[in-house]
């Protein structure tokens, strides 16, 4: 058995769109609600209350709220300015690289969010620790699997193996 589908480059690089538009729209959804709460927060009664710094961080957590959902949509306006012209795989491309910036940026505003929220409610170090850990979490969720599954393929690979060896915990001798 042999690595790969069967598909023609064409073939490829729809299914890779499709795949793509679907992780894209649950991103999009999460980076939409955060940014549409984090910019109704400024009408709230005890945003009055926010120190100098909290306000620079409120200010730094929209932006990247606003960078990330612009990235997470520029997948939509690269396809459609580009559709028709035979572009598709550059486009798939083009389009996962911006897919990674935006869930790097989502990533950036989650955290700056949580620190604030943190802070107003604990106002103690105890909260940039909260943040740390939820931050690692993230990395470890959203970029360390993932880069350790590709090391993985091309440690194995390299080793001269061939299919997919599952992630699977050793089995005991004794059993």
């Amino acid at each position: 058995m042999g690595w790969g589908r069967d598909e023609t480059e064409e073939e490829r690089a729809d299914r890779r769109w499709n795949e793509l538009l679907q992780e894209v729209r649950v991103a999009q959804t999460g980076g939409q609600v955060l940014l549409a709460f984090l910019l109704g927060a400024a009408f709230a009664p005890r945003f009055e209350e926010l120190t100098t710094p909290q306000v620079y961080l409120y200010i730094l957590t929209v932006a990247l709220g606003a960078a990330s959902t612009g990235a997470l949509i520029g997948p939509v306006t690269l396809h459609r300015f580009v559709t028709g012209r035979r572009l598709k795989p550059e486009t798939v491309d083009l389009a996962s690289i911006l897919t990674v910036i935006g869930l790097f940026l989502l990533l950036c505003t989650i955290t700056c969010a949580m620190l604030l929220i943190t802070l107003l409610v604990l106002g103690t170090t105890t909260a940039y620790w909260i943040v740390l850990a939820l931050f690692v979490w993230f990395v470890l969720c959203w970029f360390a699997l993932p880069i350790y599954a590709l090391w993985r393929q091309k440690r194995d690979r390299r080793r001269g193996r061939v299919g997919r060896a599952p992630l699977t915990r050793p089995t005991d001798p004794g059993s």
